[in-house]
């Protein structure tokens, strides 16, 4: 196990899955994100003083977090929310090759 410096997960929801795979693909392609996995969620928030309860799309991001300013950029060109959970954690911990993976996928560091 590797203590991995700058690697993540970005957190983002989409209203549906066209949405979610368009903006997974985009960033892959970009070489923004390693890996994107979408998985179907039950939404309960408050937005503009209201209590909403909706399906949506869990995106998890597997990054680089030295791109996380370009990701951030692409997802708000892309995304029809106004204002889209973009979320990023660190790695604590992580198998060497996966992070290897991960940096061999994912734009150079600058």
């Amino acid at each position: 196990m590797e203590t991995p410096a700058g690697y993540g997960v970005v957190l983002l929801t989409a209203g549906n899955m066209q949405e979610a795979e368009a903006i997974a693909n985009a960033l892959v392609e970009a070489k923004l994100a390693a890996c994107v996995s979408l998985l179907p969620i039950h939404s309960i928030y408050t937005w503009q003083g209201e209590l909403h309860k909706e399906q949506e799309w869990q995106l998890l991001i597997k990054t680089d977090l030295a791109q996380f300013p370009a990701m951030e950029a692409k997802i708000k060109e892309l995304h029809s929310y106004e204002v889209p959970e973009i979320i990023a954690l660190p790695i604590v911990a992580g198998s060497q090759a996966y992070l290897q993976w991960i940096s061999q996928q994912v734009k150079s560091r600058d």
